[in-house]
């Protein structure tokens, strides 16, 4: 089997194209000039006072040819100087440079197909920037928790959610994943610690709702080394709606066959009181009241249901504070804390009313004194710079237990003994469907707190 070696040669017989072509073009001119003087003239031995003759005829030949060349070259040597300081700037991902158009026309082809291929690669580059800009923008703005690790679980990428979950905001890029973990709950760090995937539960803040996320990981090969995603999203907000969802189906099925069936027994019930008008029976009279009685019971019940499970969009309007306030005041005794905000707000008013008066009617119905029972609103901003209203309602009965408020806003959850346990779902429906958020703590001394937040 053959083997070719590469032939290297000396430093010094390494010749530049331009001096390659001007050392063949002399040596052809001088080559032709003997030639000719070989086979046109007498033999140079013979013509020895010749000798001087043919060196100057040498010297000229020489000169002229190497003038001549050299003139003829300039325009290519400064062509492939520029190309190879073009080539050497692409190398170094400058693709910024351009070369200029002159000399024949295979150089100046040559030229403009190099600018051509450097403007494309300009704007080829900008469009990569300019996307890598746009997604950078989005995953940083994710609610999702993205980290991206190493095989050394090094933290080599990691968006702002999962800077604020594991380091309250500050870099940690560059961090073992070991160490993150030893500042989040043992449920957190179970979960990450499992080599699989999945859904699992977070203690909420302030004794609230536990809180449900699902982790999935990914896996990838990028320049030779394995590299491991991470993402983290929570999934209370869903899964609550699609309970709601589900719970707001049932019952307007239940609630479109009991209807079926009340209307036939309201008017039998109307019906027998004619029919035995006559007898004037006070047994019968006494069975009639009852299913009447029962019977409207039973609509009503229904009507609340349906309410809840009919909710319409808010057709939002301008509200006036100070006129609400009031209006809620002929209905509740409460004390107005802080000033209201100059800013009229943007709410559906008959549903925003009905949540105010929901929970104002809770906070009178949790032993607490009327004196007692304080209710702000003021203008509030987010984190993420997102203006809007906090409404706070505050209390001083006895508050809730943890097992309550974790179930406090879940339908038809009541601790009430005539109680439907859609008074709080309705309240988290009314302000969800604003954009907005609700949350139940108890207070450090006595009593509970409400906080609403309504987007601007």
């Amino acid at each position: 089997m053959a083997i070719e070696l590469p032939i290297k040669l000396p430093f010094n017989l390494r010749l530049a194209l331009r001096t390659k072509l001007i050392l063949g073009t002399v040596i052809a001119s001088v080559s032709g000039v003997l030639l000719s003087l070989l086979f046109l003239s007498e033999p140079v031995q013979e013509q020895g006072t010749q000798w001087g003759a043919l060196a100057l005829v040498l010297l000229a030949t020489i000169s002229l040819s190497w003038a001549m060349s050299y003139f003829v070259t300039r325009k290519l040597a400064t062509s492939l100087m520029a190309l190879e300081v073009g080539l050497l700037n692409f190398k170094d991902n400058d693709f910024s440079v351009s070369i200029p158009v002159s000399g024949d026309e295979q150089l100046s082809a040559l030229a403009t197909l190099f600018n051509e291929s450097a403007a494309s690669l300009r704007q080829e580059r900008q469009y990569i920037y300019q996307r890598e800009l746009l997604l950078d923008k989005v995953i940083q703005s994710s609610p999702n928790v993205m980290l991206l690790l190493d095989d050394d679980q090094r933290v080599i990428y990691a968006n702002d959610a999962a800077r604020h979950l594991f380091n309250q905001g500050v870099r940690i890029e560059g961090l073992n994943l070991t160490t993150l973990l030893e500042s989040v709950s043992d449920e957190l760090a179970r979960a990450l610690q499992n080599p699989k995937g999945g859904l699992f539960s977070l203690a909420g803040c302030d004794e609230g709702e536990d809180e449900t996320w699902h982790l999935s990981r990914g896996q990838f090969l990028l320049n030779g080394q394995y590299h491991h995603l991470l993402l983290l999203k929570q999934m209370t907000h869903e899964l609550n709606r699609q309970e709601v969802a589900v719970w707001k189906k049932v019952i307007r099925i239940i609630s479109h066959e009991l209807n079926n069936s009340v209307a036939p027994i309201a008017s039998m019930v109307n019906s027998g009181r004619m029919i035995t008008r006559e007898l004037n029976d006070p047994k019968l009279k006494m069975i009639f009241d009852t299913i009447e009685d029962r019977t409207n019971h039973l609509s009503q019940f229904i009507f609340n249901y349906a309410r809840f499970a009919k909710l319409p969009m808010p057709k939002k309007s301008v509200v006036d504070w100070h006129k609400l306030t009031e209006q809620l005041g002929q209905h509740y005794a409460f004390k107005l804390v802080g000033k209201l905000p100059e800013s009229q707000g943007s709410l559906d008013l008959i549903q925003m009313e009905q949540v105010l008066l929901n929970l104002l009617k809770n906070a009178h119905e949790s032993g607490s004194a009327s004196e007692g029972i304080t209710l702000s609103v003021e203008a509030s901003t987010l984190v993420d710079g997102t203006s809007g209203i906090s409404i706070e309602i505050n209390d001083e009965g006895a508050g809730m237990s943890p097992d309550v408020l974790k179930q406090a806003l879940l339908p038809f959850y009541s601790t009430k003994q005539s109680g439907t346990g859609l008074g709080l779902p309705l309240c988290r429906e009314i302000i969800e469907a604003h954009d907005g958020r609700i949350s139940l703590h108890n207070r450090d001394d006595v009593g509970l707190c409400v906080r609403v937040w309504l987007p601007q």
